[in-house]
């Protein structure tokens, strides 16, 4: 049975493989145009910052050099029921040297469509057991981001050489590139 988490609660990962959900559905664009949400992870060290390029997984990226996390490919629309994106994780290949892996969500071209995640509703993410498809816990942001354009869902992270999960729920003003300016 999955545990359902508030912000900032923290939960043991006892999976080696498992898959990260993201949901979202979006309100009808005053702008006329439709959204495009994309999901992102950035595998980090003890220092918060990337390990290498190739550990920022996006749309143009899909795998880390270990094939540790693997991002199975961009949904364009978030049209229809369920996961919109997934990313698929493997402990057991991850570099060392990790130590976080912080997953964000923006919307692409949220300056020029005017759009931010007050437009955005039934967010959430979801970890699930990769072999039995068993979902392990679920985080449901319900914050109202009248002004943000980018959130951080969660984050993976080590310690004591045991991985657990944090409900993050933080939103920003900004994009990718903010994030890669946080993280490199």
């Amino acid at each position: 049975m999955a545990i359902n988490l508030q912000k900032g609660q923290r939960e043991n990962i006892n999976s080696p493989r498992f898959t990260i959900g993201l949901g979202w559905d979006t309100n009808e664009s005053s702008t006329g145009q439709g959204f495009d949400l994309d999901a992102s992870v950035f595998v980090l060290g003890e220092n918060k910052k990337l390990l290498s390029d190739g550990h920022f997984i996006f749309y143009n990226n899909l795998s880390s050099p270990d094939a540790a996390v693997i991002h199975t490919g961009d949904n364009l629309t978030g049209d229809g029921d369920g996961d919109d994106e997934q990313v698929n994780v493997d402990l057991g290949k991850i570099d060392s040297n990790a130590s976080e892996i912080c997953i964000v969500v923006t919307i692409h071209d949220a300056e020029v469509r005017k759009q931010n995640f007050g437009q955005v509703r039934n967010s959430f993410i979801r970890i699930f057991d990769t072999n039995t498809n068993q979902e392990i816990l679920k985080y449901e942001l319900d914050e109202d981001f009248s002004i943000e354009t980018a959130v951080e869902f969660g984050r993976i992270y080590k310690r004591n050489n045991e991985w657990k999960f944090e409900a993050v729920g933080m939103g920003m003003k900004g994009g990718l590139q903010d994030y890669l300016n946080k993280y490199n």
